[in-house]
């Protein structure tokens, strides 16, 4: 019986088809090894913290209530980049000293353990722009003053610093700059505290509850204090605290040795587990006219936009880019840096940074993995 014309139509049809099904998985097959053997170029995020801290007119003492006048004139560049925006979206005052706000002092210097010069109108100033504040516990020359309020009591100093980051609508920083031996028994004492009072809020709709933590420029420095942070507090699946912020080294530290250090961060180290890229922020130099405050084209922050919004996670976290920059700082910090009040101020640097980062203002939601 001989085949009809249609019944060989339908062959033809069946072999053609058969090649091109072939075909595809070979094609398919190719692209696949093509994705091994070339990698896609890692996410970029884009940034969501961009802040300074901000050390008032007098080397970060804050003990005198400011005219507020004058407050506008020297700072006007952080309420607006030249465009009605700020240049930023986070100011942290510089420094309450632990001491005192666990004895809730009052002096000539100090109102309930706050300097005088942080309060509520400066506070006011910011946020009114749609700039988060917080208050940073310790620095540098609080050292002593750390390990006495954790010796003595840090579950009081812990409850008093909830209870003022509720009064004045901030958030709390610590920073505790102890190399060795540093006491992170009485810490978690005062961060059990603190949340005991304002339990974590991933949404930071309620500005208290944000609670922070400084860390070395890498793992090595603070070594102790980063293994404990890390592997306690600074999880994306049992956070305690928000984010950390790797600190500044020395000025004369290049930016490659920075990004290094951000990587230890992020990877990890003998002894110290991998910290996400979303609870991490890079520090760098605002320096009165220097490129970072006056001149974006040749910024730090430019040269290191990329790497903070590229770095992949290494064991912890599931989303690429670190959470952004901080600055150290506004005002007159000392060290020779000059201050960033007029004429040298920096929406030339700041500003147009904020501009070309698009950084969001008011703060949105961090991400959380």
């Amino acid at each position: 019986m001989q085949n009809s014309p249609f019944r060989n139509k339908q062959v033809v049809l069946r072999r053609r088809l058969t090649k091109e099904v072939s075909m595809l998985r070979k094609m398919l097959l190719v692209a696949a090894l093509g994705l091994m053997m070339f990698p896609a170029a890692n996410a970029q995020t884009p940034m969501q913290i961009y802040g300074v801290w901000h050390c008032y007119s007098d080397g970060c003492n804050w003990f005198s209530v400011p005219d507020m006048t004058t407050f506008d004139t020297d700072n006007h560049w952080i309420i607006d980049r030249g465009n009605g925006s700020p240049s930023v979206n986070l100011v942290v005052l510089s420094f309450v000293n632990p001491v005192d706000l666990m004895n809730l002092t009052t002096n000539s210097n100090t109102t309930n353990g706050i300097p005088i010069g942080m309060n509520t109108a400066v506070v006011n100033y910011f946020q009114s722009k749609g700039v988060r504040v917080m208050f940073s516990i310790g620095g540098i020359r609080f050292v002593k003053d750390w390990d006495k309020a954790l010796n003595t009591n840090p579950t009081q100093l812990g409850i008093n610093a909830a209870n003022t980051a509720k009064q004045f609508n901030v958030g709390m920083e610590i920073d505790y700059e102890k190399s060795s031996n540093p006491n992170l028994t009485g810490l978690q004492q005062f961060v059990t505290a603190y949340r005991s009072v304002l339990p974590y809020d991933p949404t930071g709709n309620n500005h208290a509850a944000r609670l922070t933590i400084d860390l070395g420029n890498d793992d090595l420095y603070l070594q102790p204090l980063s293994a404990d942070a890390t592997t306690n507090w600074l999880t994306t699946t049992s956070p305690v605290l928000d984010y950390a912020n790797a600190m500044v080294a020395s000025q004369k530290t290049t930016l490659s040795t920075l990004e290094k250090g951000w990587t230890q961060h992020v990877d990890g180290i003998t002894g110290v587990p991998p910290l996400a890229p979303a609870k991490l922020t890079g520090s760098l130099w605002l320096i009165a006219g220097a490129p970072n405050c006056a001149t974006f084209s040749s910024s730090d922050q430019k040269a290191a936009a990329n790497f903070v919004e590229t770095i992949p996670p290494k064991g912890a976290g599931a989303t690429s880019g670190m959470l952004g920059f901080m600055f150290w700082a506004a005002g007159c910090q000392g060290q020779g840096t000059g201050c960033t009040f007029p004429p040298t101020t920096c929406e030339g640097g700041m500003g147009v940074a904020a501009t070309t980062f698009n950084i969001p203002i008011p703060m949105p939601p961090l991400r959380q993995n």
